[in-house]
Order: C-alpha cells, then sequence, then structure tokens
C-alpha cells in the first residue's frame, strides 16, 4: 500500500527537488551579480525531470592521475541534468553573465511552478484522504 501511495507522488516529489535545486541555482546568480568573472549558471528543467524520472543519470567518471585523489562535486550536474551557463544578452566589462532581469523573472517563474507543485501535492492528498473515508 504504501509503495503504491509512494509511486503516486513520485512526481511531484521529483519535480518539487528540481524546483528547490534550481531556485538555489538562480539565487547563487543573483548573489553573485556583482562578483567579476561569475558566469551565470542554469539547468535545462524538463531533461532533468525525464532523466530523474527515468532513473537514468548521465554521470562521468574523474579522471585522476593518482589513487590519492578524492571525488569531489562541483555541483556541475542535478539529478543528472547538467548544470549549464547561461548565454549573456550582453557581456560586461568585468566578465559576469548574470543579467538580474532576467534571473528575477525565472526565478519567480519557478517559485510560482513550485507553489503549483505543492497544491496538487495537496490535492492528491485531500483526494486519497476522501477516498479512505467511509
Amino acid at each position: 500500500m504504501i509503495n503504491k501511495l509512494d509511486e503516486a507522488m513520485r512526481f511531484q516529489q521529483t519535480a518539487l527537488s528540481l524546483r528547490g535545486a534550481r531556485q538555489e541555482l538562480l539565487a547563487a546568480n543573483v548573489a553573485n551579480a556583482d562578483t567579476p568573472g561569475y558566469k551565470a549558471r542554469d539547468f535545462d528543467f524538463a531533461s532533468a525531470l525525464q532523466n530523474a524520472m527515468s532513473g537514468t543519470t548521465a554521470k562521468l567518471p574523474l579522471v585522476t592521475t593518482s589513487g590519492m585523489h578524492l571525488e569531489g562535486s562541483a555541483g556541475s550536474s542535478v539529478m543528472g541534468a547538467p548544470v549549464l551557463y547561461r548565454r549573456p544578452d550582453q557581456p560586461s566589462a568585468d566578465g559576469n553573465t548574470v543579467n538580474m532581469d532576467v534571473e528575477r523573472a525565472q526565478a519567480a517563474d519557478n517559485a510560482l511552478r513550485y507553489e503549483v507543485g505543492v497544491t496538487f501535492i495537496v490535492n492528491d492528498v485531500k483526494n486519497m484522504t476522501n477516498a479512505l473515508q467511509p
């Protein structure tokens, strides 16, 4: 029974996890808007969700020159989706590619879609509760 409930909620749970990770990336972009040389980053949400739902993740092995090297994570992927650099509309003199208008719009859109996902989960739980009541 619990497995069926988990499977019913898995899509929304995965989507919310990805939305949260994307919001962190967008917040990092905003926080580094004045950092010289910072490159704005984002990922393709649709492909990340598809990869996460199918269970396939594009994980490449780290090439090391010594057995003493540690496996590290530089934040180069989110749930199997590669984190990409955003192309600037207008490059700045200091090499920073953060466009605050784009970041605000993307963050607002992402937050709205996160709220929609939460609403879907709440409605699903209400429907399941109603189905279990006599």
